[in-house]
Formats: structure tokens, sequence, C-alpha cells
């Protein structure tokens, strides 16, 4: 209860509700398109991630070649953060910057890998999800910690495994490498889930995470380093 009056607290100063914020989930879940809905083959693939540096944030979106994992296009975006950091509501704290790097791009990628949950999300809509919708692309959440449901560890897959929320399977823990831990893939919007996984394992060359996600991580902390630094 604490923390639900002090996120209603927090949303109030920038005239938002914790329940339109609820609402505005509930809405755009429904939208969601969980089949394949993109241009094949893929030729461009990107990665998404945002970084906080003293009350900015920063959007940064790396667009790789899907062949051979080449950067063919870098953007960055610095706006000012307005929403606060709240558990399940990161995607609307998100978006902003992320939105504002991906409008920058001269090549429009076929698909968007995700920094975070795409459906695996308690109201089935996390920024990769949200994120989606927004753009009408198609996105993959990927992300490096579970917040919803259960790994089904007695899967027979030895790469993936479901992860079960109500009853319902919201994504997969998917082990880049034997021995490795695992990242969790879900549907963002227009892509299939077996389509997901199966892209994601494509770009994770010798690495747990995607080539376009750590391409867009660097950026984002370079950049990050420097804002920190010029702010001294």
């Amino acid at each position: 209860m604490r923390d639900s009056s002090l996120w209603a607290e927090q949303l109030a100063k920038i005239g938002f509700s914790l329940e339109r914020a609820r609402k505005i989930q509930r809405d755009l879940s429904k939208r969601v398109i969980l089949e394949d809905c993109f241009p094949t083959p893929i030729r461009h693939i990107a990665g998404v991630d945002v970084a906080y540096a003293k009350g900015f944030s920063i959007g940064a979106v790396a667009v790789l070649d899907y062949g051979s994992m080449r950067i063919v296009e870098l953007k960055i975006s610095k706006v000012e953060t307005r929403f606060p950091y709240i558990p399940t509501l990161l995607s609307f704290r998100e978006i902003p910057p992320a939105v504002s790097a991906i409008r920058k791009l001269s090549i429009k990628p076929d698909i968007l890998l995700v920094d975070g949950q795409g459906i695996a999300h308690p109201y089935r809509l996390g920024f990769a999800s949200h994120l989606g919708i927004v753009l009408d692309m198609a996105t993959i959440g990927v992300a490096k910690s579970l917040l919803c449901g259960n790994v089904v560890h007695d899967y027979e897959g030895e790469l993936c495994r479901p992860i079960i929320h109500d009853g319902e399977v919201i994504g997969m823990a998917v082990y880049p490498r034997r021995g490795s831990k695992p990242i969790y893939v879900s549907i963002g919007h227009k892509v299939a889930l077996e389509s997901a996984v199966r892209i994601v394992l494509e770009c994770c060359r010798g690495c747990r995470i995607p080539e376009p996600l750590r391409a867009a991580h660097i950026v984002a902390e370079k950049t990050k380093r420097k804002v920190i630094s010029e702010m001294k």
C-alpha cells in the first residue's frame, strides 16, 4: 500500500494517475498482434535501449544488417525524464526517448529487439509491446530478468523453456549458450513467439545478449557517460 500511495503521488505531480495508466495498458494489450507480420527475408534488425543520466533519458537504436550483424546506422536521443520510475509502468518512461531516436533513422528496420518485456508482463504490455503499437512495427522483448510467471524447468528443449503466467505461455527463457544464464524472450508486437525465439538466437553470436541490443547498449552507455561528464 505504501508503494501504491507513493506511485499515485508521483503520477499526480505530472498530471497522470495509476488508474489511467492501467486503463491504457489494458486497452493497448488488446491490440497486440501475436503472429508474424514483418517483411521476409529480414534485411535489417535493430536494438533499442534506454539509459538515464542526471534527469535525462537517453534513447539509443542500433540498426544491423541481419545476415552479417554489421552495424549500418546508430542514432541517439536525449530527452528530459518526466515519468517516474514505477515497476510495471516502465514503458511510459522509456517510450519518449526510444521513439525520438528511432524516428531519426534513415534505414527502417524490419524488426526491433527491445531491452525489456513484451507480453511477459502482468498487464501483457511491457516496453516492447507498447513501443511496437506506438510505431506500428514488429518488436520482440528481450529481458535479462523475469518480471512475472514461472519458467518450466522440466521442459524437453535445451535452448528454451516456456514461461507460464496465469496458465498462459507468455514467453520463453532462452539459453544462447549451454550453461549460460537465460534471457527472457516474449512477443512484442507482430511477431509470433516461435519466430521471436529463432530470431533472437540467430542474433546471439557467441554472446548471451543479441548483437543489436549489445550495440544499442554500448552507444547508450557511452552517451550517458558523456552527459554526466558534461554536467559536472
